[in-house]
């Protein structure tokens, strides 16, 4: 099984919709800066709507985010739905 890097209690970024499980997790940006940002489906979002977690937390609300643990700095994953294999690519 991958692991990420950081520690369990690293600081990420997410959306209120992923914390309240309203919405899944279907993008993942690994920046440049090594955060990360996990989010669903939502777009125009406002500051409002973006939350700070521990990285451990985005795990136990979705596990298969390790499958994508080792994705490189700069780049981006995504998917259809949380049944669907995930696709990673450079950020755009």
């Amino acid at each position: 099984m991958k692991t990420f890097n950081e520690k369990s209690n690293t600081a990420v970024f997410t959306t209120r919709f992923v914390i309240e499980r309203i919405s899944p997790i279907l993008f993942v940006f690994h920046f440049n800066d090594g955060s990360w940002q996990f989010s669903g489906p939502e777009e125009n979002l406002s500051d409002g709507d973006f939350r700070v977690i521990a990285l451990d937390e985005v795990i136990e609300i979705d596990s298969t985010v390790l499958e994508i643990a080792d994705m490189p700095l700069g780049c981006e994953a995504f998917r259809i739905d949380r049944d669907s294999p995930w696709r990673i690519h450079p950020e755009n």
